[in-house]
């Protein structure tokens, strides 16, 4: 598995990846946008911005690049970068397929993404994801899978995952929504020829919602590597928005809300890789101190005060405007 190469770093940074969901398309759903990126979301000004925050994640230590067929022209982006460091051999590239962008390049576009995970779908979008990125691609996700998602239980679909994995691509899932425990252990259960589909599951853990934290375990357990998304809320755990209680556990570490929040998740025994959804270098550098936080007992009982039920967290996201 490609994640054996990350298991055999030791680097303090080996164990968080990058997220371009941010920064591969104008539009997305972390607050704070306007002051991250400005006015200027040119296609040009954003693989600049995607490519100076590659650069300072590989020489900090990171090494999991995670990218999706509707983050915008996230592929493409990364894709550039890699050919022009032909080196760089021990980057773990991640993509996932199930969504279509169908924003044209606009943050106010009235749908940004549509969902699909039928077997034409994956057709479609792993050609466009081999096109980009080839020999490149080590993990191929499907996106977003909620119990009732098809990919659960299309058995074709399956059969042609399964041959993707006999060439050497690792299989994984990514899962959202309130009810993502139930969809990580019926996925767990998903097998082609008595063998289990699946190596890799993304979900998102972070202090305000860790109701998959269970199931994660298990499938942990069950020999997955887990990457966790989502660690910052999107916003609403870095500062200026954090709870009051983050907010007073990163004063007493000296270190950014961002760090203490993304320390938080990478203390779990169960946790693989941790995202970093970074939109700036000094967003990305920040996050990047999260091994360095030492959190004491005292500090995780506050934290976990700020667990929110998971379907109240669910609709606050839906309810994020994109920006």
């Amino acid at each position: 598995m490609p994640f054996a190469r990350l298991a055999t770093a030791t680097t303090p940074t080996c164990h968080l990846g990058l997220g371009l969901a941010a920064v591969g398309r104008p539009g997305y759903i972390t607050l704070g946008r306007d002051e991250d990126l400005g006015a200027n979301r040119s296609a040009d000004a954003l693989r600049t911005r995607t490519h100076e925050l590659l650069d300072a994640a590989y020489a900090q230590g990171v090494r999991y690049v995670d990218v999706a067929r509707s983050y915008g022209r996230s592929e493409e982006f990364l894709a550039d970068w890699l050919a022009a460091r032909p080196g760089l051999d021990d980057v773990v590239v991640g993509s996932k397929w199930g969504y279509t962008y169908t924003a044209g390049w606009s943050a106010d576009a009235e749908t940004h993404e549509v969902k699909d995970h039928g077997l034409a779908t994956y057709e479609r979008q792993r050609a466009e994801t081999d096109e980009l990125l080839g020999d490149r691609l080590d993990l191929y996700q499907i996106h977003s899978v909620t119990p009732d998602s098809p990919a659960l239980t299309d058995t074709e679909l399956h059969a042609r995952l399964a041959e993707a994995a006999a060439g050497g691509l690792t299989i994984g899932f990514s899962t959202s929504g309130p009810a993502q425990a139930d969809a990580i252990r019926a996925a767990l259960a998903v097998t082609v020829d008595g063998e289990p589909l699946f190596r890799t599951v993304q979900s998102t853990y972070n202090a305000l919602e860790t109701s998959a934290g269970p199931a994660l375990a298990e499938a942990h357990d069950a020999g997955l590597t887990v990457i966790v998304k989502e660690g910052m809320a999107n916003g609403r755990l870095a500062a200026p928005h954090a709870p009051d209680a983050l907010k007073a556990v990163a004063d007493e570490t000296s270190l950014g809300c961002d760090a203490v929040a993304l320390a938080l998740v990478l203390r779990r025994p169960w946790s693989g890789v941790v995202l970093s959804g970074a939109a700036t270098v000094t967003q990305l550098t920040s996050n990047l101190h999260a091994p360095a936080v030492d959190l004491d007992d005292g500090h995780l009982e506050r934290l976990a005060g700020l667990a929110e039920d998971p379907h109240v967290y669910w609709e606050r996201r839906a309810q994020l405007p994109w920006h």
